[in-house]
């Protein structure tokens, strides 16, 4: 681990070896922390507040990790979740960070505000962020992610569908995979 990323020990593993797919992230801040609870999600990446007034190579970005996931009736804790599926979480918040990566502090704003007002553009950012996760390689945890959650029987069909109706399909990500490959 190098001295930009912060991570908990407890999920070091799982955090290098997604980040080992983003070189380009490798002398980015990054901390990884966790977080009691975080509404509609189960992990979230952001630039810091501070380091939003930063030039976008001195930003500061922090990935939240919610403590535990209630999924139905089921509560489940980090340590719950198989370590592929927590690569390919991770390594979906890091296609988060790519993208705010390439965005002015101006486009950084609107990107906010339109991710906290629009389903429409929340569609589109969280497929961007996928997208980077396949383009890096890594479709394999992202797939065993998706897979997970929508064939685990304790999962809520709500959850479901909110994964369905945000995220790339499996299909659409080997589509990806198969583009990436000619």
């Amino acid at each position: 681990m190098n001295a930009q990323h912060k991570i908990p020990k407890s999920i070091e593993s799982e955090a290098l070896k997604a980040l080992s797919f983003y070189p380009e992230l490798s002398e980015c801040n990054i901390e990884i922390r966790f977080k009691r609870n975080i509404k509609k999600s189960t992990m979230q990446a952001r630039p810091t507040f501070q380091s939003f007034f930063k030039k976008r190579s001195n930003r500061n970005y922090v990935i939240l990790i919610s403590e535990t996931f209630k999924i139905s009736d089921k509560e489940f804790t980090t340590k719950d979740i198989p370590s592929n599926i927590l690569i390919g979480w991770i390594g979906h918040e890091l296609g988060h960070i790519m993208d705010y990566q390439n965005r002015t502090k101006l486009n950084l704003l609107s990107f906010g505000i339109k991710y906290l007002f629009s389903e429409r553009f929340i569609v589109e950012a969280e497929r961007a962020a996928d997208t980077y996760a396949v383009a890096q390689g890594m479709e394999k945890y992202i797939l065993a992610t998706k897979n997970f959650i929508l064939n685990h029987s304790d999962i809520a069909a709500s959850y479901k569908d909110r994964i369905k109706k945000y995220y790339l399909s499996p299909e659409e990500i080997m589509v990806l995979v198969e583009e990436r490959s000619n």
